[in-house]
């Protein structure tokens, strides 16, 4: 094969990957099981989908995370995700709780973020009703007796010591620390050490007395349940639940969300690694780009050394990460809050290659928001398309997506709306978000490990501009100069072609 022919292969393969789509029908998305809503006078909502099978998922997703929390209490909402389950006056042991689930062949688990919690069951449908039962009164009857809290201390302690164990967790915290400075969001869910050595049963009752109020729950089920039966269940089980005298949106106003750009990295040459994040100011759960920018999520992709794909992947920098081996792994994230969110990517790296990794990176944020073309924007509109109506499969998923879709969006997304919104995604749309969040801005950077090599804050934002800035300057250069002389022309063209034929790959 001749250098020339090696070119046009290789520019082919960098430049245009073909797709091939098929045209299919949505029409069946628009047979999807109805979500019936009912508000309760105490303003509880609850939202169902129900389908055939003998199994359901029932939860309540409450509208209160560690946001919620202030600096001397950070860490009660987990802490009282905790206690929850260690006994009421109905059912007195963490044991006696255990026991009826398990009776039933049920499952029971929980989980608290920086502005949800939730609590949720997995039952045979003729157990929905003890399933209503055993969550309206852990909820509202725990004794969160002071012995246990004593003894759940050491437990979440060495919870927290896992975490920290974990440099991506700890990375994610600074993340959110040095993007949200002075903001509730920058705390962690778990709270300081000395919070978790102090917490007190008052503490945890004044939360749930002032943030588990009704119209901040939602109670939502998918599967072999009955909405009319369920609101009855509700009606009766929850009716000590009060409404809130302060409105939930007047406590969140008052939580700051100012998004700084800043960097903050700990440097330890003991570690192997490099872990860090780059991260932009993101779109909130409303936004109506809200899936354009999971598709560019989606086309900036993931990687890492144990991926069946290897080199062969359809993300652009995946392919150039993995054929230059510049990470051991990476991963793009999209962190959506209600009027706020975190965009990004975190990489895992040698010392040595952080500072091309970053750049890469950097540079691939610029070539989506200005050179994406049709075929890569239709591809991974099909792998978003399938990867988001997943989600509605399974009556775990199902009740998940109704309780956080309600709480966030105040309605339920159904198959067909979330099949259109994606594939009416555009070119120009893609290009549109991406100036806007990836080009000319400030992002928090957060590294851990031997960071020595790690590029300094300036160039990381530098090189959000500077790309443009390149691609601008060398297309009027070249295209001034190449038309003014047809030798001169000529010249170049034999440069790039013996370029390429020893392996370099330039381009303007």
């Amino acid at each position: 094969m001749s250098n020339i022919t090696k070119l046009f292969v290789k520019s082919t393969k960098n430049f245009s990957r073909s797709f091939s789509r098929k045209t299919v029908d949505p029409s069946y998305l628009k047979i999807s099981p109805e979500t019936k809503i009912t508000t309760l006078s105490n303003g509880i909502r609850v939202a169902t989908e129900q389908t055939y099978g003998e199994v359901a998922s029932v939860g309540v997703w409450v509208d209160s995370g560690s946001v919620y929390e202030t600096e001397k209490n950070n860490g009660v909402a987990h802490f009282l995700e905790h206690m929850i389950f260690k006994g009421t006056a109905k059912r007195p042991t963490p044991q006696s709780i255990e026991t009826e689930i398990e009776n039933m062949g049920g499952s029971l688990n929980a989980f608290t973020s920086r502005e949800h919690s939730a609590y949720y069951m997995k039952v045979l449908k003729d157990n929905v009703p003890n399933a209503v039962d055993i969550l309206s009164d852990i909820l509202q009857n725990s004794k969160f007796e002071t012995s246990l809290i004593e003894q759940e201390r050491d437990t979440i302690l060495s919870e927290n010591d896992y975490i920290q164990s974990k440099e991506d967790e700890v990375v994610f915290d600074q993340l959110h620390s040095a993007a949200f400075q002075g903001s509730a969001l920058g705390r962690t869910i778990l709270g300081p050490v000395e919070n978790i050595k102090s917490i007190t049963r008052d503490q945890i009752q004044e939360f749930i007395n002032e943030n588990y109020t009704g119209d901040r729950l939602v109670i939502s089920a998918a599967g072999a349940v009955n909405h009319e039966q369920l609101v009855e269940q509700v009606k009766e089980k929850f009716a000590n639940v009060k409404m809130s005298q302060v409105s939930k949106d007047v406590k969140r106003a008052a939580i700051t969300n100012d998004f700084v750009g800043s960097e903050l990295r700990v440097r330890d040459d003991e570690q192997p690694l490099v872990h860090f994040a780059v991260a932009v100011r993101a779109l909130p759960w409303t936004d109506p780009d809200y899936f354009v920018l999971e598709l560019i999520q989606t086309m900036i992709g993931n990687w890492n050394r144990g991926i069946a794909a290897g080199k062969n992947i359809a993300s652009n920098l995946g392919e150039i990460v993995a054929t230059e081996d510049l990470a051991e792994s990476y991963s793009t994230f999209f962190t959506c809050y209600q009027d706020t969110g975190l965009f990004g990517n975190y990489g895992v790296c040698q010392p040595e290659r952080v500072d091309d990794l970053v750049a890469e990176m950097l540079k691939e944020w610029q070539r989506i928001a200005t050179s994406c073309n049709k075929n890569e924007v239709e591809r991974n509109k099909q792998k978003l398309l399938a990867t988001t109506l997943m989600q509605y499969d399974g009556t775990s998923k199902v009740c998940e997506g109704i309780g956080r879709q309600i709480l966030t969006l105040g309605r339920r997304l159904s198959p067909f709306e979330v099949y259109t919104r994606i594939n009416e995604i555009t070119v120009a749309d893609v290009q549109r978000v991406a100036s806007t969040l990836l080009r000319d801005v400030s992002p928090a950077v957060t590294a851990i490990g031997p960071t020595a090599n790690f590029p300094d804050y300036n160039f990381v934002r530098g090189w959000t501009v500077k790309y443009q800035i390149l691609r601008r300057s060398s297309r009027k250069f070249f295209t001034k100069l190449l038309t003014s002389n047809f030798l001169l022309t000529l010249n170049f063209f034999i440069f790039i072609i013996k370029l390429y034929s020893i392996g370099i790959d330039y381009r303007f």
